[in-house]
């Protein structure tokens, strides 16, 4: 019988365990290699890992790479990045980053730190950057990018090939190409696809269609978000007023803002103001400030719902049982509400409806309230049904009224509830104000107070003359 050996698999060193290894060699060149081995994706983890090496894996990098890294980086690491690395790094690395993600990032800047930054730009990067800030935050402005190929109507196919062997290096996507005047007026956008495919003496005014879709420099980035998903593009050009091309939005940041406004919402629909870093580096005051104005005006709101209870004092110490059912009745209303707001906010944010759609949308919002409260009310009168058969003595011989009271109620209130959660939204975007802030406690708060009224009125009603 032949003798069999053990064979011992050895886990293959982490990527942290390997950058430890070269680290501990401190040499500089080492380094280098190692981490330009690495994608970027990887190399960002080591910044997380390691914040004590940040700098030194940035500054490790070729120019193009270290780039790539800073753009995907979080804010809070990119300032302490900035901070660390020496003048002459930080002036190579803000030179190289395109101007939209320039500017984004500068813009997050206190204004004294952002000056001196600005003086470690090249005139024409300087012109590009104050050019760009000098646009409404949150406006397509901000975002754009000069960095694009155009070209004139006149010219052929020929010489559009060559202007993209010049100039398309340094440009964000040569995927489209844009077409102006010689007044700098925006005309049209072709695909490189048509470009390359036609022949080479056709000019470009043959291959326009003119099906332009273009974004204002003073509009709302969240509303450029919704064109681009409409129309499918991978870039729009971005044009002043009178048509003059300024430069133009691609995929990448549209995704950026997305995700800003999404989280944004989500933080807002919470019952609080949107953070504008993240969490963990949100000093506590200002964590404070901004969720305490929103639990103010709440408890302000639920102060109301007192002063309802104190209203009906009097039938409700000759109903003392429908106390039991209070919770059960605004818990029912605000989570109908905040469900339809919820829906409906989302629904506008990313442009399946429109303010426009109100008297479908309140249609709609009828017959599911009807059938939600429908399914809830008949829970409660079961419920109360069943109750009485174990615990008699609970609700007394008028059980079966109070059975009705509480079926009816939960159908008033989840109705209710679902109206005021779809057009809450609706009415706050018509007026000019985020939707977002009609957030799932707002709803319930309201649901709330005049949920109590309803109740109160639906038992007044049926039990006058014989519990009030």
């Amino acid at each position: 019988m032949s003798e069999q050996e053990d064979i011992i698999f050895e886990e293959a060193p982490t990527l942290e365990e390997q950058f430890e290894a070269v680290v501990a060699t401190d040499d500089k060149l080492a380094i280098r290699e190692f981490l330009n081995e690495q994608n970027i994706s990887e190399v960002a983890d080591l910044v997380y890992a390691y914040p004590d090496f940040e700098a030194q894996i940035i500054a490790s990098l070729s120019i193009n790479r270290a780039v790539a890294l800073f753009k995907i980086l979080d804010l809070a690491e990119q300032k302490k990045i900035i901070t660390e690395l020496p003048p002459f790094k930080t002036a190579e690395l803000l030179n190289e980053l395109p101007a939209d993600d320039r500017t984004d990032f500068l813009e997050e800047l206190p204004p004294n730190v952002v000056r001196e930054l600005i003086k470690l730009l090249t005139p024409d990067e300087r012109k590009t950057t104050l050019n760009l800030l000098g646009y409404p935050d949150n406006s397509v402005g901000r975002m754009m990018t000069p960095d694009y190929v155009w070209v004139y109507e006149h010219n052929s196919v020929a010489e559009v090939l060559d202007t993209i062997r010049r100039y398309g290096k340094d440009s964000e996507t040569i995927d489209v190409i844009y077409v102006i005047n010689t007044d700098g007026q925006f005309l049209d956008d072709i695909r490189i696809r048509d470009i390359i495919l036609a022949a080479p003496d056709k000019k470009v005014s043959d291959l326009m269609d003119g099906r332009t879709i273009v974004l204002y420099a003073d509009e709302d980035q969240e509303m450029a978000s919704g064109v681009f998903k409409m129309n499918n593009r991978v870039a729009l050009p971005v044009v002043s007023r009178s048509m003059k091309l300024l430069g133009i939005v691609t995929i990448d940041d549209i995704l950026w803002v997305a995700e800003e406004e999404y989280s944004e919402d989500m933080q807002k629909i919470g019952g609080s103001e949107a953070l504008d870093e993240p969490y963990l580096d949100t000093p506590i005051l200002k964590l404070f400030r901004k969720r305490v104005v929103w639990l103010i005006v709440l408890f302000l709101g639920e102060l109301l719902t007192a002063s309802v209870m104190e209203h009906f004092e009097a039938e409700l110490a000759k109903a003392v049982v429908l106390a039991l059912f209070i919770p059960l009745i605004i818990s029912s209303g605000g989570n109908s509400g905040s469900q339809a707001s919820s829906l409906i906010i989302q629904a506008l944010a990313i442009g399946d409806i429109k303010i426009s759609d109100w008297w479908t949308i309140m249609k709609r919002e009828i017959i599911s309230g009807l059938l939600l409260g429908a399914v809830l009310g008949i829970f409660g009168y079961t419920r109360v049904m069943v109750w009485h058969g174990i615990f008699p003595e609970v609700y007394g011989p008028h059980y079966q009224l109070i059975g009705i009271v509480l079926g009816i109620t939960l159908l008033g209130i989840v109705l209710w509830g679902t109206l005021c959660g779809s057009m809450l939204p609706l009415l706050l975007k018509r007026l000019g104000a985020d939707p977002a802030v009609s957030s799932a406690p707002f709803v319930a708060t309201l649901v709330d107070i005049t949920g109590l009224v309803l109740y109160f009125s639906v038992a007044y009603a049926i039990l006058s003359g014989i519990m009030m």
